[in-house]
């Protein structure tokens, strides 16, 4: 997955750009000094799911049973949803009041929105961050190893009062690679945020926006008592999103592709914040 965000609100990415936020393409590689520091003194888990059991995301279950294979061309088509995910459907946790107004996590279909998220992508303050600049297909391909993979990571689009207007990955971040490199929890959840459009950055809607998502990610996950991003250590106005959000600055990790600020929203401070 990507990082968090470019700028603070230029795209959040896997956890830490805006236009970049938080970016998946940092999770793997060596362990950081988070671990080594002891910060958070939990183990650090480090989980594979069983091939048997990814299978069971795999089969085609036909109408009303999610997602499977086009049937003429063998290329990834939809029926209704997709693949079953393991972050208890986020299909269904529905829309969330902000001050900004009302946003909706719709997960991403790659016939109706690679264009649009294509094009975010290809916008040089989050191309910094994500690296999925390019024709369609690179972004193409980041997007189906999520609908199609092990149900761990959900690409969302974000749409503020109907308007599409930024790119979210919610995963399970105690089963991603991520896992390897601080000490993580049963049930942490991960955000990348991507803000698609300039006038929608620098003005404080990121930390808005990751407020709102982290309280309904909480709500609707009570076994998870964590919310974590990962965003580049050199992008402050991501970092300050995420701590205007109610995230604490926890260490700093070493991922493959980045130095990157472990930012963490605890479920005990959910309803104080």
């Amino acid at each position: 997955m990507p990082h968090t965000d470019a700028s603070a609100d230029a795209g959040i990415a896997p956890a830490t750009d805006f236009g970049t936020l938080t970016s998946p393409r940092a999770r793997e590689g060596r362990i950081g000094s988070a671990a080594e520091a002891g910060a958070d003194v939990e183990d650090t888990l480090d989980l594979r799911l069983p091939a048997d059991f990814v299978a069971l995301f795999a089969e085609d279950v036909g109408v009303g049973g999610g997602w499977r294979r086009g049937a003429d061309t063998g290329a990834p088509g939809f029926v209704d949803r997709v693949a079953p995910d393991l972050l208890g459907s986020v299909v269904d946790w529905g829309p969330v009041s902000t001050s900004a107004g009302v946003l909706h996590l719709v997960p991403a279909r790659i016939e109706r929105d690679l264009p649009i998220i294509s094009r975010w992508m290809n916008d040089p303050t989050v191309t910094a961050f994500w690296g999925l600049a390019g024709p369609e297909n690179a972004t193409e391909e980041h997007l189906l190893s999520q609908l199609f993979g092990d149900g761990r990571s959900v690409p969302c689009v974000g749409m503020l009062d109907g308007t599409p207007m930024s790119y979210w990955e919610i995963y399970r971040a105690d089963l991603d690679p991520l896992a390897r490199h601080y000490p993580a929890r049963p049930h942490d959840i991960g955000v990348h945020l991507l803000i698609g459009t300039t006038g929608d950055r620098g003005r404080g809607l990121g930390g808005t926006l990751l407020r709102a998502v982290a309280n309904l990610a909480l709500d609707k996950r009570p076994a998870c008592a964590r919310i974590v991003a990962e965003p580049d250590i050199r992008n402050t106005p991501s970092i300050a999103a995420f701590l205007s959000a109610g995230f604490r600055f926890s260490a700093e990790i070493e991922l493959p592709a980045k130095r990157a600020a472990l930012m963490i929203r605890d479920r005990s401070l959910h309803h104080l914040l």
